[in-house]
């Protein structure tokens, strides 16, 4: 074990952090259930169902069957000129949850390149409609969509993890951070919205944000209401409303998607993260027949993007599986569930001292601090609750796998509590 840990050390690159990183990453073993198996045999709860991915827990029996009848057929086909099974049943899935219009389904190989692809969309339906110039992105403060290009130029800018790169991106279009709560007053947000929308040229194509939950840019939760508006904006100036629903769609927040929170339908929607269960990486892109035609009315005569693992059978059979557990389970009953358990398991934070807010969304449990983690030592902490956690700038937060029962429940937020109890 030590030896594949200072191999690992040494030489393997882990998400946001220093080839040289004094923190050690812990030896997985296996896992099963909700459950982690470490090589020294501690076996942790998940909370973070693999970075939010793995809704139904490790070693799904029917995931797992998908999966080993996919590999006796064919591993991969390339999409170009060929299709298969799996992917057609898949997108029938998608288009049968998804909001009402979409009609159209194009595979990526992550959430990230599913943001360019859909970006893509816009700017190619734009030109199709005789709009060249529009060819900027409108979105929020306090999102994030992603580690390539395209996406980190729609992330903010400024509180964001790729300020960095701010001179290399393309310049997009800022609206203000919507405000915080479900039930927050809209009025001043969107008098400062509105100014931003006044003064524009007209350069934009698209607007996109992440519906409910900005995510990684803070887990912040906001109105429904501001999708209504955007979609309303979108209609009356000609632009694209994408929906990034990586994070937020397959029930995570309470509805199956975060856009039913508002009762509107996107032009374009990005799925990914939860729609393989974890199981491999896979994400797609849905729009409706409108962008379809418009996006072939450019000069390109097609959409300008075909990755090579692109609708991958192995990786399309176990997110049809992933549906299918989904939809024939009582999810709503068990979002509803998870989320009363999170919010009483996570109030005993809100008399701690440096924490700031408390907060619950579907099956989303927030601890947000005054100060900065140290990432490190709170999931340490956690850890010794029986519970692994990956908290991140000033949060300590879970998204559990749907199947946790109630005492898993109460072990995660337990955990949880006793990490924001660390002193500094």
């Amino acid at each position: 074990m030590d030896d594949l840990i200072d191999f690992d050390r040494a030489h393997v690159w882990h998400p946001y952090a220093p080839m040289d990183s004094p923190a050690t990453p812990l030896l997985v073993a296996s896992a099963a259930g909700n459950r982690l198996t470490l090589a020294d045999g501690r076996e942790p709860i998940d909370a973070m169902s693999s970075w939010w991915a793995a809704i139904h827990g490790y070693r799904h029996p029917r995931l797992d069957a998908a999966l080993h009848r996919q590999a006796d057929s064919m591993s991969h086909v390339m999409f170009g000129g060929l299709t298969h099974e799996p992917a057609i049943e898949l997108a029938r899935r998608l288009l049968d949850l998804a909001p009402a219009g979409l009609d159209k389904v194009f595979f990526a190989d992550s959430g990230s390149v599913s943001v360019e692809v859909a970006l893509k969309m816009a700017l190619q339906l734009q030109r199709g409609n005789g709009h060249p110039g529009r060819t900027q992105l409108l979105t929020l403060r306090g999102g994030y969509h992603g580690d390539t290009f395209g996406a980190m130029s729609v992330c903010d800018p400024v509180g964001g993890m790729h300020q960095m790169f701010t001179d290399v991106l393309a310049e997009q279009v800022f609206l203000p951070r919507p405000p915080a709560g479900f039930d927050a007053d809209l009025e001043p947000w969107v008098a400062e919205a509105q100014a931003v929308v006044d003064a524009l040229d007209d350069t934009v194509a698209a607007v996109i944000v992440e519906p409910v939950l900005q995510g990684a840019g803070g887990m912040r939760v906001y109105p429904p209401a501001v999708l209504r508006w955007l979609r309303d904006q979108c209609d009356a100036h000609g632009w694209l409303l994408i929906l990034d629903e990586i994070a937020t769609g397959f029930a995570r927040t309470g509805e199956m998607f975060g856009a039913d929170h508002a009762g509107i339908s996107p032009d374009i929607m990005c799925v990914g993260k939860a729609l393989t269960g974890g199981y491999l990486t896979l994400a797609a892109v849905l729009c409706t027949a409108d962008v379809a035609a418009g996006i072939d009315a450019s000069e390109s005569g097609a959409l300008m993007h075909g990755p090579t693992y692109m609708a991958n059978p192995l990786a399309c059979a176990v997110a049809a599986a992933s549906l299918d557990v989904l939809t024939e389970s009582d999810w709503r009953r068990d979002i509803a569930r998870i989320n009363t358990a999170l919010a009483t398991g996570l109030a005993p934070a809100r008399e701690l001292g440096g924490v700031a807010d408390v907060r619950t969304l579907g099956a989303v449990g927030v601890i947000q601090l005054d100060h900065p983690i140290e990432v490190a030592a709170a999931s340490a902490v956690a850890l010794e609750h029986g519970v692994w956690i990956r908290p991140f700038r000033d949060l300590i937060y879970t998204m559990p796998p749907y199947i946790s029962t109630d005492e898993d429940l109460a072990t995660i937020t337990g955990a949880l509590v006793a990490a924001a109890r660390r002193p500094r």
